[in-house]
C-alpha cells in the first residue's frame, strides 16, 4: 500500500491539471474531441502505445505484466452532459462535466500514471487495459441517428460501440468508478430503451382554416398525457421510468404545426420489464395518435442494459477500500439505482463493478453540481482502484479467478448480446389509415 500511495500522490498535479482542463473543455458524447486528444497526449507523454478509435473520440492502452493471467479492464468517460443553466457550462452549446466525468478520466490518467512504477507491477499477473471512452450519457439522440444512418457509429453508447468494434476483446473482468457525494457500491441499475417520437399532422392556416390541418402538437400532448395516465400500471418491482421531452413543436405561430418530436427513455430492472413496459408506451403514443387522425413515427434504439455488480467485484471494491481509505466510510447495499449506465452492457458478458467515490456536491446532472474535493474524486479514488487491481491480479490471480469461475453471465458472448439488443430495433410509421374508416396500428 506504501508503494501505490507513493506512485499515485508522485503525480497528483498531473491529475488536478487534467481535471480543470477538462472541466473546462466540456463535450457531449463522440464530440469529445479536445478531451480525447489532451488525454491521449498526456498518456503517450508517460510512454503509452495507444489504440485511437476509428473515426469517433477515444482510445484504449493494454499493459502486459509479462506473467500469464487474466486481463482487467479500467474506464474512464469522456463526455458531459448539457445543463446550460450551469454557470460553467459552454456559452455555445450548453455542454458541462455535472456528471462529474472530467474526474473520472483524471483518476484514469493518475493510474496510468503510477502503473509506470515498476513496483506496482511486479507482483501481479495477466494484463491491464485502460480505456477513455465516449457517449455515456446517451443525449442527442437525432445526432447519433445521423452517426448511426453516416455509419459512423452502430450503438448510441461508447462501450456497446467498443465492443462490437473488437477493443475490449480479451478482457476478463471491468471495473469503473464513478463521481459522487460518497464512497459507496450498489447492486447495480436499470436499463433503458431510448426512444425518438415523430408526431405527424397536416398544416393549415392557423387562424383561416385551422380544419384544414391535423395538429401534431395537440397529438404529441395527447401522447403525454396518455403515458402520464398508464403510470400506475407500471409495477414497483420493475423500477419503470419513462420521462419523455418535446424537442420540436411547431415552425410558426400561425401555422397548424405539422410535425412534433419527443424524445423519451424507457427504464427498467431486467429486459423482459423493459421491453413488455415499451409496447405499453407505445400503445398510449399511438392511441394519441388516432384520437387525432395523425400518424407517429416511433423508432425505438436500445439504449443499455440493466446494471448487475457480480458480488465477487463488489467484495473487491470494499476489501480496497478498506485497505487504501480504511478512514473513509464505504457504504455497500443491494439497491437497484433507478440511472442507467453503457457498464450495464459489458455486465451482461463479464464481471464488473460500478462503484462511486465521493467528492462531489450538488444535484447530479444539475446546475449546482461540482466536484470540488478533487483530493476524494481522482487522488483516493485512483489509489482505491490500483488497490482493486491489486487484489485482482496478485497471488497468481487467485481472486480474479475465483470471480469468473462463480460468474454466470446474462449472454454467452458478446456476438450473442449484441444480436439480441440489436433484435429490439423497431422504426416506422406506427398507423396505417384504410379507405374504409378503419386503421391498422402497429406497436
Amino acid at each position: 500500500m506504501k508503494d501505490i500511495v507513493r506512485a499515485v500522490d508522485e503525480h497528483r498535479r498531473l491529475i488536478f491539471d487534467a481535471a480543470d482542463f477538462l472541466w473546462k473543455h466540456p463535450e457531449t458524447g463522440y464530440r469529445e474531441v479536445k478531451s480525447s486528444r489532451y488525454l491521449a497526449e498526456q498518456f503517450r507523454s508517460l510512454g503509452y502505445d495507444l489504440v485511437m478509435a476509428e473515426g469517433i473520440t477515444g482510445f484504449y492502452t493494454v499493459i502486459d505484466t509479462g506473467r500469464e493471467g487474466p486481463e482487467v479492464l479500467i474506464l474512464g468517460e469522456l463526455d458531459s452532459i448539457i445543463c446550460p443553466a450551469h454557470e460553467c457550462a459552454d456559452p455555445k452549446t450548453g455542454a458541462v462535466h455535472s456528471c462529474g466525468h472530467h474526474a473520472q478520466c483524471a483518476t484514469l490518467l493518475g493510474i496510468a500514471a503510477a502503473l509506470k512504477d515498476e513496483k506496482i507491477l511486479d507482483k501481479l499477473c495477466g494484463k491491464i487495459r485502460l480505456c477513455a471512452v465516449p457517449a455515456e450519457e446517451l443525449l442527442e439522440i437525432e445526432y447519433r441517428s445521423q452517426l448511426k444512418k453516416e455509419g459512423k457509429i452502430k450503438y448510441f453508447g461508447g462501450k456497446s460501440e467498443f465492443l462490437s468494434r473488437g477493443y475490449f476483446d480479451g478482457v476478463d473482468l471491468a471495473l469503473m468508478v464513478h463521481t459522487s457525494k460518497t464512497f459507496s457500491v450498489c447492486g447495480g441499475s436499470v436499463g433503458c430503451m431510448a426512444k425518438s417520437i415523430v408526431y405527424k399532422g397536416k398544416a393549415a392556416h392557423a387562424g383561416g382554416s385551422p380544419w384544414s390541418g391535423c395538429n401534431a402538437l395537440y397529438a404529441a400532448s395527447c401522447g403525454i398525457n396518455a403515458l402520464n395516465a398508464i403510470r400506475e400500471t407500471f409495477k414497483e418491482a420493475d423500477l419503470i421510468r419513462v420521462h419523455p421531452i418535446m424537442t420540436h413543436g411547431g415552425d410558426i405561430v400561425n401555422a397548424i404545426p405539422e410535425t412534433a418530436v419527443l424524445e423519451s427513455y424507457v427504464r427498467g430492472k431486467t429486459f423482459d420489464a423493459i421491453v413488455t413496459e415499451n409496447k405499453k408506451v407505445n400503445r398510449a403514443l399511438c392511441g394519441a395518435a388516432l384520437s387525432l387522425g395523425a400518424n407517429v413515427e416511433i423508432i425505438d434504439i436500445p439504449g443499455y442494459a440493466p446494471l448487475v455488480n457480480a458480488p465477487g467485484m463488489i467484495d473487491v471494491a470494499r476489501d480496497a477500500a478498506a485497505l487504501a481509505m480504511p478512514d473513509v466510510a464505504f457504504n455497500v447495499s443491494d439497491a437497484i439505482f433507478a440511472g442507467s449506465t453503457d457498464m450495464g452492457d459489458l455486465s451482461c458478458i463479464m464481471p464488473v463493478v460500478h462503484p462511486c467515490a465521493g467528492g462531489a456536491r450538488g444535484t447530479s446532472h444539475g446546475k449546482d453540481y461540482y466536484v470540488d474535493d478533487i483530493e476524494s474524486a481522482c487522488v483516493t479514488n485512483a489509489k482505491w482502484q490500483i488497490t482493486m487491481l491489486k487484489l485482482l491480479l496478485e497471488n497468481g490471480a487467485a481472486r480474479a479467478k475465483r470471480i469468473l469461475e462463480e460468474f454466470k453471465p446474462l449472454f454467452a458472448s458478446k456476438e450473442e448480446y449484441l444480436a439480441y439488443v440489436d433484435g429490439l430495433n423497431t422504426s416506422g410509421d406506427r398507423i396505417t389509415y384504410r379507405e374504409d374508416g378503419t386503421a391498422e396500428v402497429r406497436l
